[in-house]
């Protein structure tokens, strides 16, 4: 993190707080999040301008200042979450345990239980992998929401196959499940119509290359059913790199997540049964669990109070079972193979081969007939343009409808990641 432009960030989004602009107007001009505002309005009220410098990582008290009885109470909630017949059974769910069961106020740090529990010798610490080339994160913000979606399979008593497909709210990390027998492109229709209708419709969808998000996987040129209906919505597609499922890992740790607290602890003999379940566990999920990234909050918590922009059955209704190629943005993140190309939508592209390893950008225009492609050195560089290709698209490209039009302006692309 620059932390010289962080607290220019701070400083003006204060500012700008101070002269009375709307919150959601500071929010556009500082690319930054509500909960991140919401946090430095408070260290401004608390502290002044000296409260908006970054503060020490350091932990405030060690976990050997609790006492004895303290840590003592740390490892029984742990041990007790252990026991849940479903649920979570980590550190957020022990901290929790805390809170809610022991009355214990303010509950310990995750960090301070981890090290308590390690004191312990419940469990050790383990190693993190090694970094790699730098990599074009997409990140949400105020005007430009994004879900993330992907799908699961388990198999239940007999071999039957169950497909679990979840979808994320990257920001507000609210959650929509469904499950089928199968993942044809019906499913995931049926899947994103239950997302739109409830969460809303974002502006991009994070997805990996599988068939039924990307389609063929031999035809070049080919615009698969999916990739058409985010179009004919309004939504721009996003996909990851191939055979890189950890680069949508918010929503692979949200399968691991259900797995954890609902497919480990559940007997179900069908998929019906494991369908009749997913409202319970939505709503545990909105309700109850606390994911890190929103400190504290539910979901349900994060989302309120935010607009969304939600699919009516009339619209839906109106949408061709053929949906056609509509005026949008298609991205594609690639690594440059050592031949120095990448692949977008089954055709190879010349780039670099000096950039062999690194990720590139890569965004289709349909209405322009245009495949240009960004590269980002690192998180300190900014994002260049360093290819413009033709693309030529062998049918007509038709104007977004009004009614899928969302108010806000189209994102730049040196903003993106």
């Amino acid at each position: 993190m620059d932390e010289k432009r962080e607290q220019h960030q701070r400083k003006k989004a204060i500012r700008l707080w101070r002269k009375g602009i709307g919150i959601s107007r500071i929010l556009k001009i500082v690319s930054r999040s509500r909960a991140w505002l919401s946090k430095w309005k408070e260290r401004y009220r608390q502290h002044g301008w000296k409260g908006l410098q970054s503060q020490s990582r350091k932990p405030q008290r060690s976990s050997h200042a609790y006492p004895p009885h303290v840590r003592r109470l740390i490892v029984r909630a742990y041990q007790r979450v252990q026991k849940r017949r479903w649920g979570l059974r980590g550190m957020g769910a022990t901290r929790r345990e805390l809170r809610v069961t022991y009355g214990l106020r303010p509950a310990p740090s995750v960090s301070t239980i981890k090290r308590v529990l390690r004191a312990a010798g419940v469990f050790k610490r383990r190693r993190r992998a090694k970094t790699e080339s730098f990599y074009p994160q997409p990140h949400p913000t105020a005007t430009y929401a994004i879900h993330a979606m992907d799908w699961t399979e388990r198999f239940l008593h007999g071999g039957a196959k169950v497909y679990a497909f979840h979808t994320l709210d990257l920001e507000t990390r609210a959650c929509v499940q469904t499950i089928f027998s199968d993942k044809t492109a019906k499913s995931v229709t049926a899947h994103l119509k239950k997302v739109w209708k409830t969460r809303g419709i974002p502006q991009g969808l994070q997805i990996d290359n599988d068939a039924a998000f990307y389609g063929s996987r031999r035809v070049p040129h080919h615009f698969g059913q999916i990739v058409r209906l985010c179009l004919y919505v309004g939504i721009e597609p996003i996909f990851i790199p191939v055979g890189e499922a950890k680069r949508n890992g918010d929503v692979e740790r949200l399968h691991g997540l259900w797995d954890q607290a609902v497919w480990q602890q559940v007997h179900f003999d069908s998929v019906k049964a494991a369908q009749d379940f997913t409202p319970q566990f939505e709503r545990w999920y909105m309700n109850e669990y606390e994911p890190p990234k929103l400190n504290g909050q539910t979901p349900r918590d994060s989302e309120r109070g935010r607009p969304r922009y939600q699919l009516t059955e009339s619209l839906w209704q109106a949408i061709p079972d053929e949906a056609p190629l509509v005026a949008g943005r298609i991205h594609f993140i690639r690594r440059v193979s050592a031949e120095g190309t990448i692949e977008v939508l089954n055709e190879q592209w010349h780039i670099s081969k000096r950039l062999a390893g690194d990720y590139v950008w890569a965004t289709l225009w349909t209405h322009r007939h245009l495949l240009e492609v960004f590269h980002r050195r690192s998180a300190e560089s900014p994002m260049k343009r360093i290819k413009t290709f033709h693309y030529a698209i062998d049918e007509p490209v038709e104007p977004l409808l009004p009614e899928f039009k969302q108010h806000s302006r189209r994102r730049k692309m040196f903003t993106m990641s």
